[in-house]
């Protein structure tokens, strides 16, 4: 791997150019527009603000100078450019193109696997705070969210409670779960103990995890990701993890996803409910471009940006844990941070809707945590060059937490 140091400190002019994050600031669902004499700092959407991974751009370029896009199969370099990511990035070992197959997004891709495991109507575990993805697909298809409320230790970490696990599952008639690793939007990254206690638990209740690693490249310095199919047998045969290269290279506008199944009995069910629909197609861009991020030179980009988010973490974490009455703990992977304003609007006597109106009157544009489970959160996208969010943070100890 080189030694080549690329650019985290250029923002990208975004405006006008595609991105919800900047382009939708205004609308009716989205942050408002900022008072005058503010520019937007754009910290809601969870896409990033950083230049993209070059060689992306030069695989997939390359592969429009051919004149052709008609009807092709996946390439073996897609195969092997995953296999060998996983395998130094994650550890996974034994790992072939059998295992793999396409999905065209990770949300569709839990649909799929939950649709050949359970009936319309059926309760299905999750964890709270939850990702808004999973409440707005589960609820759009029919099934019942249970949701285990997760719990801050001493040192402020958040938990699994195993013990509300088990006693939803066994409420609810639960067999299957969907499982967030690392968890969006807390930041946790499962240690193996804590893995091999839901291994354990699942596998007493027969549950199948349906188990969301799309952040597993985004892990803080000092921090390992675990996939959850690598911690016990059972878990091998018995999870359907879903991964892919948007969240790592800010590829969500291009398109595509993969799943990683080991038992051939679901795999099979879950790539026929996959094409049933007939949309569930790879594109060929979205191939190359997987292929040209999923490189050497990709996994040194990658470790870099991981290096600028958690620098960005740290000067977010100076001003809000300066400030009287706000709960926030340092994310161990994404680059989101989720803090608690529960005192803080005790103590103020302001509302979440004041503070997030204030929040976006000066241009910081944050996302709001009640969709996520959080009463009184906010979400906040770090993946920005640090000099905005030196900025951000200024504008909030300044006009909004004073």
């Amino acid at each position: 791997m080189s030694n080549k140091t690329y650019d985290f400190y250029t923002r990208p002019d975004r405006l006008g150019k595609d991105a919800l994050a900047v382009d939708s600031i205004g609308a009716s669902w989205a942050p408002g527009a900022p008072l005058k004499g503010f520019s937007v700092i754009p910290m809601w959407v969870a896409d990033m603000n950083f230049t993209l991974f070059p060689g992306i751009q030069e695989a997939v370029s390359k592969r429009l100078n051919e004149p052709h896009f008609g009807y092709f199969t996946p390439r073996d370099e897609y195969y092997e450019s995953i296999i060998n990511w996983q395998e130094k990035r994650n550890g996974v070992k034994g790992l072939t193109k059998d295992f793999i197959g396409y999905e065209n997004g990770v949300l569709g891709g839990v649909i799929s696997a939950l649709n050949t495991l359970c009936s319309r109507g059926d309760s299905v575990l999750l964890h709270s705070p939850t990702y808004i993805g999973f409440t707005g697909a589960l609820g759009n298809n029919g099934y019942n969210m249970v949701l285990s409320e997760m719990k801050k230790d001493e040192k402020g970490v958040w938990r699994m409670d195993f013990e509300d696990m088990e006693k939803k599952i066994q409420e609810n008639s639960i067999h299957a779960m969907v499982f967030c690793s690392p968890h969006n939007p807390c930041g946790r990254v499962w240690e193996e103990d804590e893995l091999k206690t839901l291994s354990e638990l699942c596998e007493k209740y027969s549950i199948t995890v349906v188990s969301d690693e799309i952040w597993s490249d985004i892990i803080m310095p000092g921090y390992r990701h675990i996939p959850t199919q690598s911690v016990s047998d059972y878990l091998r045969e018995n999870t359907i993890s879903l991964y892919a290269p948007s969240k790592t290279f800010n590829l969500a506008g291009m398109v595509g996803s993969y799943h990683i199944i080991y038992s051939r009995k679901l795999r099979e069910k879950v790539i026929k409910e996959s094409s049933l629909s007939h949309y569930n197609s790879m594109n060929v861009l979205s191939m190359y471009a997987l292929i040209g991020a999923y490189t050497e030179e990709g996994m040194n980009w990658t470790d870099q940006m991981c290096r600028e988010i958690d620098r960005n973490m740290d000067l977010a974490l100076k001003t809000l844990r300066a400030t009287d009455g706000v709960e926030v703990s340092k994310a161990q992977g994404t680059y989101m941070l989720f803090p608690d304003f529960k005192q803080w609007c005790g103590k103020t006597g302001k509302t979440m809707d004041e503070l997030e109106k204030a929040c976006w009157d000066r241009g910081v544009a944050l996302q709001d945590g009640r969709a996520f489970h959080g009463e009184h959160s906010l979400r906040i996208n770090l993946a920005i060059p640090s000099r905005f969010v030196e900025e951000a943070m200024g504008r909030l100890e300044k006009y909004v937490f004073k």
